[in-house]
């Protein structure tokens, strides 16, 4: 009897934390414009150039170039921040290719504030997001976008962001989710860093990055916000074939 009532309390508690979780995941929080991807299932990649060496830049662009190649766009975000010449800021991985070296420097801006860190995506689609200092090229790296700051760390809020902090901006970022997917967010009012990583950790992501901010846009017909402007460096997009 003892064995039966430990394994019912068991599957009582495996129930209730899978309601939780999936509370979490479905909250439709009017702040944000949000995307869950299965990078198993679903083809996400980054993308910078075209096969001529030409920046894509925008998402528009990006769209144009995809159906081209007979491919439907079915979300994009800028990702990762960039220079003057919309080159990437820091590391960029392009099918296993490193195209710009990581950036392990001191700075002023976001970038530098440490830590900083890199959102890839393994030869094997597992998604990982780590501070810049931990990350290693074991050369089964398929993509890669470096940014900064973290937004979240282990669990834990970046140190340096604080509650009610009067530095607002449109802001947008990516974390992993407790399940393994993808978790794309973009605020769709001014926010400040404390805020927008609070919402990353109250989804139960252990490690978030923040991408950019002004400049930010999101591509996401399903949900009815189709921003395709935009001057970028890199751009992150999901794919489906298009006959």
């Amino acid at each position: 009897m003892k064995s039966a009532r430990i394994i019912i309390f068991s599957f009582a508690l495996i129930l209730t934390t899978t309601v939780i979780l999936s509370y979490k995941y479905s909250q439709n929080d009017d702040r944000f414009i949000t995307y869950a991807v299965n990078p198993k299932k679903q083809e996400l990649k980054l993308y910078w150039k075209s096969e001529k060496g030409e920046n894509f830049r925008s998402i528009q662009n990006l769209k144009s170039w995809l159906q081209k190649n007979k491919k439907g766009l079915v979300f994009a975000m800028n990702g990762g921040m960039y220079k003057a010449d919309n080159s990437p800021q820091g590391l960029f991985i392009e099918n296993q290719e490193t195209l710009s070296l990581l950036d392990t420097s001191s700075g002023g801006g976001n970038f530098y504030l440490k830590p900083n860190g890199v959102f890839y995506i393994t030869t094997d689609n597992v998604p990982v997001i780590c501070p810049t200092r931990d990350f290693k090229d074991n050369g089964e790296i398929k993509y890669a976008t470096q940014s900064g700051p973290m937004l979240v760390i282990d669990g834990q809020i970046h140190p340096a962001f604080k509650e009610g902090s009067t530095n607002l901006n449109i802001r947008n970022g990516v974390g992993i989710l407790p399940d393994g997917r993808v978790i794309f967010v973009m605020s769709k009012k001014e926010i400040n860093f404390y805020d927008f990583a609070n919402y990353f950790k109250s989804l139960g992501c252990k490690n978030a990055l923040y991408l950019d901010g002004l400049v930010s846009r999101t591509y996401l017909p399903e949900k009815e916000w189709t921003q395709t402007d935009g001057n970028f460096g890199v751009v992150i997009g999901v794919t489906i074939p298009k006959k």
